[in-house]
């Protein structure tokens, strides 16, 4: 059936639209932008907040969606929360012609929603800048913007975390230094940003912190630290890590099987699989993940190819020490 953007408009006009009728925005040609452009400022910020929100779920879990344009045109948005559900949305879009857009963001945007969200946006360029996958240019645009942000003593904390987060891509010696005085930061939100930034910048320098803060009474210390270990591989945290797949805290037990799929090793291996016979689908399912993970990165690779229940064959040494 030829989708009609008319007939869309003319349904958020009247304050409904179906979500599978919202799939009709995916795609949208040049001409098909405009009139959505046309229209968009004068619907209700009500809808137009739903709109873009439901947009952003969708496009998450579905790859053939294409909300761009969308995402473009909210970006221009006298709405605070649209804004900011614009820039996520845009999430995986590597266009550079957005750097100047977000580092605009981050340094005058009123709202700190948006100046965040555009601060962990440019993280991605940053990276892409990292690999060598974009002109520098717009490299040094992003990375100057969250420098400056970081650095603000006039800047909210929520914003100075996510710039350092994004940083964390960068291999300078001045983006460490900020780690470390993250670290030292006497608000724990900022400490756990710290943590973040070490696990992402694959800088082993950071071991002995990240693996201290395994041990934290915070489970979202305990949650970043985790990751962190997994994202350096440290295997002196693999005893620890162990520990964790039992904590009282539902998050910290994933980030720690997640972590374990990434370092791989026989004890790694045998406690995932254990894993697969807890009554907890989402641990289970974990699990599995870090197991195909970590024959990935450590195993077979014709392992990849063979049935889940194939991790389910522990040995009766394993069976008898219970899990979970």
């Amino acid at each position: 059936m030829k989708r009609s953007i008319r007939d869309v408009l003319d349904q958020l006009r009247s304050g409904f639209v179906s979500r599978a009728r919202l799939y009709d925005l995916s795609g949208l040609d040049r001409a098909e932008a405009m009139e959505v452009e046309a229209a968009w400022r004068d619907l209700p910020v009500r809808t137009r907040r739903e709109v873009i929100l439901t947009l952003v779920e969708v496009a998450e879990n579905d790859f053939e969606a294409d909300f761009g344009a969308v995402f473009r045109i909210a970006l221009d948005d006298p709405d605070a929360t649209v804004r900011e559900a614009a820039v996520e949305g845009l999430w995986e879009d590597e266009d550079v012609r957005l750097v100047p857009r977000f580092a605009a963001f981050l340094r005058e945007d009123p709202a700190p929603n948006v100046r965040a969200a555009a601060a962990a946006s440019l993280g991605r360029f940053l990276l892409l800048g990292e690999l060598g996958k974009i002109r520098p240019l717009p490299h040094q645009q992003a990375y100057e913007a969250l420098l400056a942000a970081c650095r603000s003593l006039q800047e909210t904390l929520e914003v100075r975390r996510r710039a350092l987060e994004a940083l964390a891509y960068s291999g300078e010696e001045e983006v460490a230094a900020l780690i470390s005085e993250a670290y030292r930061h006497p608000e724990e939100k900022m400490r756990v940003s710290a943590v973040f930034a070490m696990g992402r910048s694959a800088d082993e320098r950071w071991a002995e912190y990240v693996l201290r803060e395994l041990l934290s009474p915070n489970p979202e210390m305990r949650f970043e630290a985790a990751r962190a270990c997994g994202e350096l591989g440290l295997e002196e945290a693999v005893a620890t890590l162990i520990e964790l797949v039992e904590d009282v805290d539902p998050e910290v037990r994933e980030a720690a099987i997640w972590a374990l799929g990434q370092i791989g090793g026989d004890e790694a291996r045998s406690t995932l699989k254990r894993c697969l016979r807890s009554d907890n689908e989402a641990l289970r399912e974990a699990a599995r993940d870090a197991l195909r993970e970590l024959e990935f990165l450590h195993g077979d690779l014709g392992t990849l190819l063979i049935p889940f229940d194939f991790f389910d064959e522990d040995d009766e040494e394993e069976e008898e020490e219970g899990f979970l």
